[in-house]
């Protein structure tokens, strides 16, 4: 997503990993899910869990805590899978410790990326959302998932410009 789908909507799902809270434009999000079981893959990053199968659909599932530098998520009763679409329609799963709320954040409530203090590449970062005294990492969840990570060809022209920059 970039802009443009930040403008389309003013609503983002927020979600945990470890101690932070993140959140995602609600428009990519199709679906959530209980931690399911994750078939692995072999030969694949380690960010990569593996594969879950969706009502008949192979969906790659990945562990944003270990594409973060974080520990790997772990399974309890909050973790969650967050189905979400990419540009193209490619789909891929997002383990998360756990999903929170719906949050309506209006573009004036939204600060540029921090320079410094982060351990997130800044370019996966929409930008930080203000909400009830708190931030909230606004993530650009097209920038974060690129074709390698999602099994697509490379003939995907605009989703390899938003993994490229």
């Amino acid at each position: 997503m970039s802009e443009r789908a930040m403008n389309e909507s003013n609503q983002y799902l927020s979600f945990r990993l470890a101690e932070e809270t993140f959140a995602m434009n609600v428009a990519q999000v199709r679906e959530i899910l209980d931690f399911t079981t994750v078939t692995k893959v072999p030969q694949t990053p380690p960010y990569m869990r593996g594969v879950i199968n969706l009502r008949g659909s192979v969906v790659p599932v990945l562990d944003l805590r270990l594409k973060f530098g974080m520990s790997q998520t772990e399974n309890t009763v909050n973790s969650c899978i967050v189905v979400v679409e990419l540009q193209e329609g490619a789909v891929v799963g997002v383990l998360t410790d756990a999903v929170q709320e719906v949050l309506d954040i209006e573009p004036d409530q939204i600060e540029p990326a921090p320079r410094l203090g982060t351990k997130l590449n800044k370019d996966f970062i929409l930008g930080m959302g203000r909400h009830d005294d708190q931030f909230i990492m606004i993530l650009d969840v097209d920038r974060i998932f690129c074709l390698e990570d999602v099994g697509l060809t490379g003939d995907e022209p605009e989703l390899d410009e938003a993994c490229n920059g």
